[in-house]
């Protein structure tokens, strides 16, 4: 075992099954949303070949480095944020193999000076596959919160990225249900576009929390376009009150995914 490194107090995969879903979408106003607290945040884009953060979180910068070589994490919002995407020729394709993007996902690990914090959200890429497994074998994740939207096919899906935390010994946090619903703007009538009660079903089945539901609205799409978060862009609006309801249901999570699973330092093993 390699020298061991705490870089946070908690560290929180943001996953799901499929792309499309949103993961980043939510991973970002849940990140920006923990900030407001108070509490230090920091946000890795651990999707070495879709880096979406530094568009939605409106930073296109490049890392400095520290006097001992440390890389420095570019700020948003109050979240500490780290990117391929914020890398030399960032805005190319990333045409890598596994062994590539475990080593870089390490070094954003190890070698970036996060500093002290208390929640380091991971935007992970969609599926099970090379950075899943590299995460979680190089750091011991507080948890995973899984994102699905509530068609059958990626409730599927969402369902096989929990079994694979679950089969590395990783606490599944919650589920979230993104583009739950759309509440018509005139009226405020409440429609279920795609299905209704699948996620919350899902839940109940296999003992996981039910973290909220997000609806589906063009405000929280175009947040992400123009690099504001509607938890920032409209700090009062009812999306920004459901992120922050699902922040303090994701804290409830991670105090008895501490008592039972991981109570201790969070460390790069």
């Amino acid at each position: 075992m390699t020298e061991q490194q705490r870089i946070s107090k908690h560290i929180i995969a943001v996953a799901s099954g499929k792309g499309g879903v949103g993961k980043s979408t939510v991973a970002v106003n849940l990140a920006a949303s923990m900030a407001k607290t108070g509490a230090a945040v920091g946000l890795l884009d651990a999707d070495i070949h879709g880096p979406n953060i530094p568009t939605m979180m409106g930073v296109h910068a490049e890392p400095q480095r520290s006097a001992n070589g440390m890389m420095l994490p570019l700020e948003q919002y109050g979240v500490q944020l780290m990117s391929v995407g914020f890398l030399p020729g960032g805005n190319k394709p990333v045409i890598w193999r596994g062994p590539l993007i475990g080593k870089i996902l390490k070094q954003f690990l190890s070698q970036v000076a996060w500093g002290d914090l208390d929640y380091l959200f991971v935007d992970m890429p969609p599926g099970t596959g090379d950075a899943q497994i590299t995460l979680s074998q190089s750091v011991r994740l507080t948890g995973a919160v899984i994102v699905s939207t509530p068609q059958a096919v990626a409730l599927e899906d969402a369902l096989k990225g929990a079994g694979m935390f679950q089969t590395v010994d990783v606490p599944i946090l919650g589920l979230i249900e993104n583009m739950s619903y759309f509440l018509c703007p005139c009226c405020g009538t409440r429609t279920d576009i795609f299905a209704y009660g699948g996620t919350q079903q899902a839940c109940i089945q296999h003992h996981f929390a039910f973290l909220g539901e997000i609806p589906l609205d063009p405000k929280i799409r175009l947040g992400g376009d123009q690099g504001i978060p509607i938890v920032i862009a409209e700090p009062d609006a009812i999306y920004s009150t459901i992120f922050a309801e699902i922040c303090q249901k994701l804290l409830a999570s991670i105090q008895t995914a501490d008592t039972s699973h991981r109570a201790g330092t969070i460390i790069i093993q």
